[in-house]
């Protein structure tokens, strides 16, 4: 594990030069474009497919990180 990388995440105060590196927005899809397929776990700590989330629902939002 990338201890360095978990520091980093885990900043102590939420400020621009802290969560700004994180940000990623230019290689994100479009609003209302797919997003590519990729592993997700559930908080029972089994392992899904966004593809499997999306043939069970119409809409589906996915949280990364902490927005709180």
């Amino acid at each position: 594990m990338d201890e360095d990388l978990l520091s980093r995440y885990n900043y102590d105060s939420f400020v621009p030069e802290k969560f700004g590196p994180w940000l990623n927005f230019e290689n994100s899809p479009p609003l209302g474009e797919p997003a590519p397929d990729f592993p997700l776990w559930t908080l029972d700590g089994e392992e899904t497919r966004l593809s499997t989330v999306w043939k069970d629902h119409l809409y589906t939002i996915i949280e990364f990180g902490s927005f709180t």
